[in-house]
């Protein structure tokens, strides 16, 4: 009994120099996490929260702006612009589409195909990062000009007629309607869906490829079994990646539409800048926010993923 009752015998030097530093590098990874914690703070947190006070405030810029609780801003917004957020969520859906079906072959070709080219591929993906997003929209008026070979070869081929019929063009021009503001989302996003792409199939044990071909598998069965599931992880950071800035795109439509093609990025641009109406402008982009956020976690769960690359 009295040994159990003995306190415990004190700690060597030795041992008791080995804990000291244990217990003062306890706290070290949430020091680290501190710049990026106020980082956020500052400049995420703080002006999310001065756009939701502004969104439910009245006035005029002259009289000065009040927090009035006036939740019906919301409503008049959306009762006025939806048919610019359907548009946006359309035209950012096609150019989802468009960017999976070329970036998929891009990507598996970069990842199973190009051998020493690879590289060179990875760079020509990325390239045009190396330029403005400003000047790559532009770059778009000059190859979609009305006389220009693009316009030509489409009229030559009779792909005009059958864009013309979808309502995807008007007449004998690209420029100014909704094609061309889907071509200019498709292009300058497409790098976004092509790396998460390559990032997942690249981890892909070529051994299963092997194993799929012993079992007789033909080269489409094992994609579609083999291949295709394993890269949902990357197919699924890839349209995030590519649907979501597109949907608050206004760049492209205000370069390459016209006022029928302008998406709601566009208002909310006009609304901030131009008219100076405040608290519409904030309700839009609430609006925006919270839509794309319940798309996107429908899409999540209904992906059958949580491996994100």
């Amino acid at each position: 009994m009295s040994t159990l009752t003995e306190a415990p015998p004190p700690l060597a030097p030795a041992e008791a120099a080995k804990q000291a530093p244990r217990k003062r590098g306890r706290f070290t990874p949430y020091w680290l996490l501190l710049p990026g914690l106020l980082w956020l703070i500052v400049f995420f947190a703080l002006p999310m929260i001065y756009q939701a006070s502004t969104s439910v405030q009245t006035g005029s810029l002259e009289e000065g702006y009040k927090v009035t609780w006036h939740i019906a801003t919301y409503w008049d917004a959306l009762a006025e612009y939806w048919p610019q957020f359907l548009r946006s969520v359309f035209y950012a859906a096609a150019a989802t589409v468009l960017c999976l079906l070329l970036g998929y072959p891009l990507a598996y070709l970069i990842a199973f195909r190009a051998g020493r080219w690879r590289n060179l591929i990875m760079i020509l993906v990325i390239a045009p990062f190396f330029t403005s997003f400003l000047i790559r929209t532009l770059a778009w008026k000059t190859i979609l000009a009305d006389n220009g070979p693009v316009v030509h070869t489409l009229n030559s081929l009779h792909i005009l007629d059958l864009t013309n019929f979808l309502g995807w063009t008007a007449g004998d021009r690209v420029l100014a309607t909704p094609l061309a503001v889907v071509c200019g989302l498709t292009y300058n996003f497409l790098p976004f869906m092509i790396l998460p792409l390559y990032t997942s199939l690249e981890r892909i044990d070529g051994r299963l490829h092997e194993a799929a071909g012993d079992l007789y598998a033909k080269p489409w069965t094992t994609f579609r079994k083999v291949t295709f599931p394993l890269s949902m992880p990357g197919v699924v950071s890839g349209t995030l990646l590519t649907f979501i800035p597109a949907a608050g795109d206004y760049v492209n439509a205000e370069l390459l539409g016209s006022t029928d093609t302008r998406m709601i990025g566009n208002v909310i641009q006009t609304q901030f800048l131009r008219i100076l109406d405040y608290p519409t402008a904030a309700a839009l982009s609430f609006i925006l926010m919270a839509a794309i956020l319940f798309m996107v976690t429908v899409y999540i769960r209904r992906s059958g993923t949580e491996d994100l690359v």
